[in-house]
């Protein structure tokens, strides 16, 4: 989950890679570094913020054409200087910086301790670039083949790129598992975990593929597969733009996006909903739609907000279409030995496209004959790469950890996957579907609205910025938000919070209700409303504090609850992409009033790339 940039040309490299590490923070903020070759291998690296490292470097000697640097998440070893990538090897002629695990790490390591290399650090890191130091040596070969050999030695997940002392003019970088981007300049190349740091440059890049190693030597690029043969790089044009990676006048990425969720969702329907023409398109099924009609079975597999998106596409699917569904968290999902057949398609749902427990699940899938269908974010991303078929969302970028706008999107296009399947089955009406369509076109409109309940969400979080816990309840579609709300709330505010179907919480958590506890009850008029309301008396007897989310122009509910913030109505159905709009809100300003870093919240990384 480490972000990794790295820079060959005429330019100068450190400003470059410090731009780029900037804005691959939100992959990983434990501490940084950089190494930088002339006519020596210099690195320098800091516990802390790629800011830190800004301050210790400020004086330093720092010019140079080729140079890398780490912005890292802790997995072996704590984040400390010593354990902040580059790493060197032990002669320090070789540097590394590494995105992923290596999971025999302790064997390589005892093994190259008996060969005299010494350690500086916990890392697996530095075990892989002393493997590579050794694998030289005793070959006698170039640092190329070094690496290559080294590939076949190590087991895991990993981007790395590699620079020598005795290779003056020359990167070179590997992947398995974890993403790499090739940025494509006039006499220049970059090497990045993504497409951010590169768009300033160039917007034209190459993907790298599992098991390829890319060397990049006086301004050629090559790249070999790990059996030393040769492929020719597909060179692409990012569709991305710089503007879309700035803040744009907004204090945290996160409120930018909660804000782009209007265009980001009407992004995701353009060219899928056609309205005035009656149409739902998706090229992404064409090829497979006999597959969508003729499955016994759809397996959803997804992790953290991207689950909750999956948990609203079973009741979307199972009730347009009639096909039963099953959600997994992919990081579950390949060690339960599941039952998977030639009939079932797996959907694997994933912002980055580079989740390493949703690429298990879908290898496992792929293995057993399944039909694997991706929606994500990201163009060109690994599980874009590795699915039969699949949609991309078109959110945009997501910079903030805590996603939300990619939330949205994810039911979007799941939605128009339901509605789509439900019409090529039968299993709804053509005057069902119009009304869905017609609602589904309004839907930027009432986000838009909900938005404007900005200023009253702020005063509710003044309320409850102290508070030490809440429960989130929902029904039917709004259980999956109850969750998402409850996840927000956790992830960048500290607050323990738990979403619970809101007919269990007299199944035990009713225990916790007292009248300190606040409850966020989405309850806004559907199917379930009445068994809600009865569901807010129950709180309301315990003195438990009221949140109520409610449709415009609800008399019922706000007598009984404490605050009331009222959503635009609409089909209970897609209610779930204008109800979350408010608990994003709510969870962003409570973690602002409580000093929160809401971008880089403690602990987490945008793209969990290990599993």
């Amino acid at each position: 989950m480490c972000g990794i940039v790295a820079y060959i040309g005429h330019r100068e490299a450190c400003p470059i890679i410090i731009k780029g590490l900037h804005r691959l923070e939100y992959r990983g903020y434990d501490s940084a570094g950089v190494a930088l070759l002339t006519d020596e291998l210099t690195v320098y690296k800091k516990k802390g913020k790629v800011s830190e490292l800004e301050g210790f470097i400020a004086a330093k000697d720092t010019k140079a054409n080729i140079g890398m640097g780490h912005t890292r998440w802790a997995t072996h070893g704590e984040p400390n200087d010593e354990n902040a990538h580059p790493h060197f090897s032990t002669s320090e002629r070789i540097a590394i910086i590494h995105n992923g695990i290596i999971e025999n790490y302790a064997a390589l390591k005892t093994h190259l301790q008996q060969q005299g290399h010494v350690f500086h650090s916990d890392t697996d890191t530095e075990v892989f670039v002393n493997l590579i130091e050794e694998i030289k040596k005793q070959n006698d070969c170039s640092l190329e083949e070094a690496v290559r050999l080294a590939l076949h030695e190590v087991v895991g997940a990993y981007a790395i790129v590699v620079l020598s002392q005795d290779a003056p003019n020359q990167l070179i970088a590997a992947r398995k598992g974890s993403p790499m981007v090739i940025g494509i300049g006039e006499g220049e190349f970059f090497i990045a975990s993504d497409a951010t740091p590169i768009i300033e440059y160039t917007n034209e890049v190459v993907y790298v593929n599992d098991y390829e190693i890319v060397v990049i030597r006086d301004g050629q690029l090559n790249i070999r597969s790990r059996e030393d043969v040769n492929q020719t790089p597909y060179i692409q044009k990012l569709e991305m733009e710089l503007d879309s990676i700035e803040k744009g006048g907004y204090e945290h990425f996160m409120l930018k996006e909660i804000f782009e969720q209007p265009r980001s969702i009407m992004d995701s329907m353009r060219g899928r909903l056609e309205l005035e023409a009656g149409h739902l398109n998706m090229g992404g099924i064409r090829a497979y739609e006999q597959k969508f009609v003729n499955a016994q079975r759809i397996i959803i597999v997804a992790c953290g907000t991207s689950w909750h998106a999956g948990l609203v596409a079973e009741y979307l699917i199972e009730d347009l279409a009639r096909i039963p569904v099953e959600v997994e968290y992919a990081s579950e999902f390949r060690y339960r030995n599941p039952i998977i057949t030639e009939r079932d398609i797996v959907i694997a749902i994933s912002q980055s496209g580079e989740t390493a427990d949703t690429l298990a699940a879908i290898e496992l899938a792929k293995s057993k004959g399944a039909t694997i269908f991706g929606v994500c974010n990201v163009v060109g991303s690994s599980i874009a790469r590795a699915t039969d078929a699949g949609a991309y969302t078109h959110a945009g970028p997501e910079i903030g950890v805590a996603s939300t706008k990619a939330f949205t999107a994810q039911v979007t296009v799941l939605t128009l996957l339901a509605m789509i399947m439900g019409q090529k089955r039968g299993t709804i009406t053509d005057t069902k579907l119009r009304e869905l369509m017609v609602e589904l076109d309004t839907i930027p409109t009432k986000v838009e609205k909900a938005l404007l309940l900005d200023a009253q969400i702020r005063e509710i979080a003044v309320e409850f910025k102290d508070a030490t816990n809440f429960l989130y309840l929902g029904r039917g579609y709004n259980f999956p938000v109850a969750l998402e709300g409850a996840l927000k709330l956790k992830e960048i505010s500290y607050i323990h919070a738990e979403g619970y179907p809101a007919a269990e919480m007299k199944h035990g958590p009713i225990a916790l209700i007292d009248e300190n506890m606040p409850i966020v009850v989405i309850a806004t008029r559907d199917s379930s409303y009445e068994k809600v309301v009865s569901n807010i008396q129950e709180v309301k007897a315990r003195k438990g504090r009221i949140i109520a989310i409610v449709s415009e122009g609800d008399t019922v509910i706000p007598p009984m609850a404490e605050f009331v913030i009222e959503v635009p109505h609409t089909s209970e159905i897609l209610m779930p992409l204008v109800s979350v709009v408010p608990l994003q809100l709510l969870s962003y300003h409570i973690a602002v009033l409580r000093g929160c870093n809401v971008d880089q919240p403690r602990n987490l990384a945008k793209s969990v790339t290990v599993e």
